[in-house]
């Protein structure tokens, strides 16, 4: 999928990572340790990193917290942005620790002189900043102008801190414009794509436990994107973190604008199916969730759809009567008994035969 020529953005760099001006589409989570114990929280980013994560971040509530974030970022290989409010100090801190990014609200970090010394920091450091505004804790002035969280306010809320930042001759900068509901998130988005050109980190905020905030995130996520609007982006789930990277690269994936791992297809199932789909497409699905090179495989369970749509992947098989074909390439390879096709595909999948 080709991405929109006019929402392109600046291209600023986290760590190693370039974000917006065309860069491929990263992928963050946020750890859910405890920051202050750096050995649980390095060890958590370096399990995410397996899964796929590129970018991560970390709250840092207090100087204790800040103050493990150079023992942390020795520990993993990936860029480390630390997730700040309210105290400018633990700002400061975090850089002198080493960390890619800060992700802060200028207006809410105090007086100008506060906001004026952590970007001086950020200045000498290359480091850039994202501004995070949330539905959840706008501004008083702005609750009371427009009444509810709405776009516009959360688009005029991003503005004000942008201006704090480019007031001080600084532009190393990426924006978040997070709602719990997916209407509020995508119309504010695009408002701000309107009007700005900074990268975007997207994402559904507070969107719920697995199920919901699956859901959710892929449709809001998934308008966004297919929009060409988002540069960076978060998966928010109440669950294990590796399975929001999980979750992202699959709205990548179902895009067309990221190649990760087992990009899987199996059929509803229906009175035609004579195997059990079901189960075989679950265990597939399992033992392929680690999988790194990108394989499409087909788990199809009827003569309607099935050779078809197993020719047309990398690997496939098409169910009968207690049995499947298996494809390799658009080529039949065997017939295989229902009982072997779970090992017989794998092994197809896994053991590469030529």
């Amino acid at each position: 999928m080709k991405r929109p020529p006019c929402n392109r953005t600046r291209k600023i760099l986290v760590g190693s990572v370039s974000v917006g001006g065309g860069s491929p589409v990263s992928v963050q989570s946020m750890t859910k340790t405890d920051t202050r114990d750096a050995e649980a929280t390095a060890r958590q980013i370096r399990r995410l990193t397996k899964a796929g994560c590129e970018i991560i971040r970390v709250a840092v509530p207090d100087m204790q917290a800040a103050k493990a974030l150079q023992r942390i970022k020795g520990a993993i290989t990936i860029p480390l942005i630390a997730d700040i409010h309210f105290d400018w100090r633990l700002a400061l801190e975090a850089l002198r620790q080493g960390v890619d990014g800060l992700r802060i609200n200028p207006g809410n970090i105090g007086a100008r002189w506060k906001v004026a010394e952590v970007v001086a920091a950020c200045k000498d450091l290359s480091i850039p900043i994202r501004i995070g505004v949330n539905a959840g804790s706008l501004g008083k002035k702005l609750l009371e102008k427009y009444g509810h969280p709405v776009p516009a306010a959360l688009v005029e809320s991003a503005a004000e801190h942008i201006g704090i930042l480019e007031g001080l001759k600084f532009q190393e900068i990426k924006v978040s414009l997070k709602a719990s509901n997916v209407p509020t998130t995508v119309e504010a988005y695009r408002l701000f794509s309107k009007k700005f050109r900074y990268p975007l980190h997207i994402g559904i905020s507070e969107a719920g436990p697995s199920f919901t905030g699956i859901i959710k995130s892929s449709v809001g996520l998934g308008i966004l994107l297919a929009d060409g609007i988002g540069d960076t982006m978060r998966v928010s789930l109440s669950a294990d973190p590796a399975e929001e990277v999980r979750v992202a690269y699959e709205i990548l994936k179902s895009l067309g604008l990221r190649q990760k791992g087992a990009n899987i297809i199996s059929c509803p199932t229906c009175g035609r199916c004579q195997i059990d789909i079901r189960d075989l497409a679950a265990k597939v699905e399992s033992g392929l969730k680690d999988i790194d090179r990108p394989v499409t495989v087909a788990v199809m369970g009827c003569v309607v759809n099935g050779p078809g749509e197993a020719r047309e992947a990398d690997i496939g098989i098409a169910g009968g009567r207690g049995s499947g074909i298996l494809f390799r390439k658009g080529k039949v390879v065997k017939t295989v008994k229902e009982k072997d096709l779970l090992r017989e595909l794998m092994q197809e999948i896994t053991g590469g035969r030529k």
